[in-house]
């Protein structure tokens, strides 16, 4: 394939991705009222809204969140089918078999999110108004908050699996991983200190987790690099 070839190509897998986001996200405004009812069902206030425009945003919110979810799949796949001709059978397979990783891991890090770093980031910010503020807030800001929290964590989680799958490729290899530690630890700060309130706690208990997964990355890639190693040796 020549590079006109290759770009139709990526565009094609682009607007299959793409269209199926969309049609998940209409799909997604079947259940949204269900998810709402769930996720406010134990705050410990009432959530309130300024105008009509409030309401529609956050059923886009909802909407988008469970489509990207859902969509993770068909767009890792997607990619898969784009990169496939430059694969032999068995790496065929074995990058195959990341697909539901990448989902699950998605799913994973939604809900560590939500269950661990919202709750104490969100009680801990309560307690700093107790006797100062009446607590009022509007659904607007809640969500923006709630998906603030917790949707980075979805992406950032499935960091093992892509080092995974660039280390099979044969594009990263651990070394240079644990080269570039001092950088990377830099730039999960930043990430961490943008998708968090500006606070010292919740930088902490982003940043905790955020360099676990990297040093669980290095050690995945290790594995993956050792085993591939083996493979050439046995080859040649």
């Amino acid at each position: 394939m020549d590079l006109v070839g290759h770009l139709e190509e990526l565009r094609k897998r682009l607007m299959i991705t793409f269209g199926t986001f969309i049609v998940f996200l209409g799909l997604s405004f079947v259940f949204v009222q269900d998810v709402y009812d769930w996720l406010v069902k134990d705050i410990p206030v009432k959530l309130a809204i300024l105008g009509p425009s409030d309401i529609l945003w956050v059923y886009f919110v909802l909407s988008g969140v469970l489509a990207i979810a859902i969509t993770i799949p068909v767009a890792a796949h997607q990619l898969w089918l784009f990169i496939r001709p430059a694969l032999n059978e068995q790496e065929q397979k074995i990058t195959l078999a990341y697909i539901p990783a990448l989902f699950i891991l998605f799913l994973l890090g939604i809900g560590f999110g939500y269950i661990l770093i919202f709750p104490l980031v969100f009680d801990f910010l309560l307690t700093m108004s107790e006797g100062m503020f009446m607590d009022f807030f509007t659904a607007e800001k809640y969500f923006r908050f709630l998906v603030s929290m917790t949707l980075p964590f979805g992406f950032l989680f499935e960091l093992p699996v892509v080092i995974m799958f660039l280390t099979r490729m044969g594009i990263i290899d651990p070394n240079q991983l644990m080269r570039i530690r001092k950088y990377a630890y830099f730039v999960l700060i930043v990430i961490s200190v943008v998708i968090t309130p500006p606070d010292f706690l919740s930088d902490i208990l982003v940043i905790i987790p955020l360099f676990f997964l990297y040093e669980c990355s290095i050690l995945l890639s290790k594995v993956v690099y050792r085993r591939k190693q083996d493979k050439t040796e046995l080859v040649a």
